[in-house]
């Protein structure tokens, strides 16, 4: 069976990427991951994977550094948000590459090169390339967000990468948290408490102990008859309850 490793460091897009990479090729076994580019090596010298996806932009070893080391001892395969010029890069490099987020049909595309290449010796990044992702790794040199960009949750039985910025407000009960946007409704585990410490505050603002909600989706504030303030959110018809102390947030509305 072909091996791979993944390398990533947020691990909902490894997650993902493992998910995505078991629905178009389940002959395809991930033996290791890493979170840094440094860990993607010891994992090629130690595993020798017939893969190995790398993250362009990790901390410690970049993808780049990191396939520069590994050379011909793995197909390298790139993994990279920049699509608005990546893609053109990349297809002019003749290397390998998977978007993220993880899309099925052009994953399908990505195979199909890689069960191509299973029958040649994987050879190293050569000096066009190499130029190729140096000026790429220029243009996406700001440096990268700390907070959460995306929220892996289920709908019935698939799972969904949600970009944070199209949720409208996250609900806990008990035993799960209510992920929802203006089109649907999805499910996580993760409580609101850890959520809070990992989404960016000036966008989510947690508005009670089991309630966060998108800045921009608020359409006012009022107050119902037993004196409770309840926050609109913009195209949904449910009120969601301010606790007391979280009432200082909206003395400047």
């Amino acid at each position: 069976m072909p091996t791979a490793i993944l390398a990533d460091d947020e691990r909902l897009m490894r997650d993902q990427l493992r998910m995505r990479l078991g629905q178009v090729w389940p002959e395809l076994e991930i033996i290791g991951e890493a979170k840094n580019g440094d860990e993607a090596i010891a994992l090629v010298d130690e595993l020798r994977p017939d893969f190995t996806f790398l993250d362009i932009r990790m901390p410690g070893k970049t993808g780049m550094e990191a396939a520069a080391a590994i050379g011909g001892r793995s197909h390298v395969v790139f993994v990279t948000a920049y699509d608005a010029y990546a893609v053109e890069a990349f297809e002019r490099g003749a290397v390998d590459y998977v978007l993220k987020p993880p899309e099925q049909e052009r994953l399908q595309i990505t195979v199909q090169r890689l069960k191509e290449r299973l029958a040649k010796p994987a050879g190293d990044v050569n000096a066009s390339v190499t130029a190729m992702l140096s000026q790429l790794a220029e243009k996406i040199a700001a440096p990268k967000p700390k907070f959460l960009q995306w929220i892996q949750a289920s709908i019935g039985q698939d799972l969904r990468m949600i970009p944070v910025e199209e949720i409208l407000f996250f609900r806990s009960d008990e035993k799960y948290t209510c992920v929802q946007t203006d089109k649907f409704e999805a499910l996580i585990r993760k409580p609101v408490r850890d959520l809070a410490e990992e989404l960016d505050p000036a966008l989510f603002w947690q508005i009670h102990r089991a309630t966060l909600v998108n800045v921009t989706a608020i359409e006012g504030v009022t107050r119902d008859i037993r004196g409770r303030h309840l926050v609109m959110v913009k195209g949904r018809p449910e009120k969601l309850e301010v606790s007391r102390s979280f009432l200082h947030l909206f003395k400047q509305m």
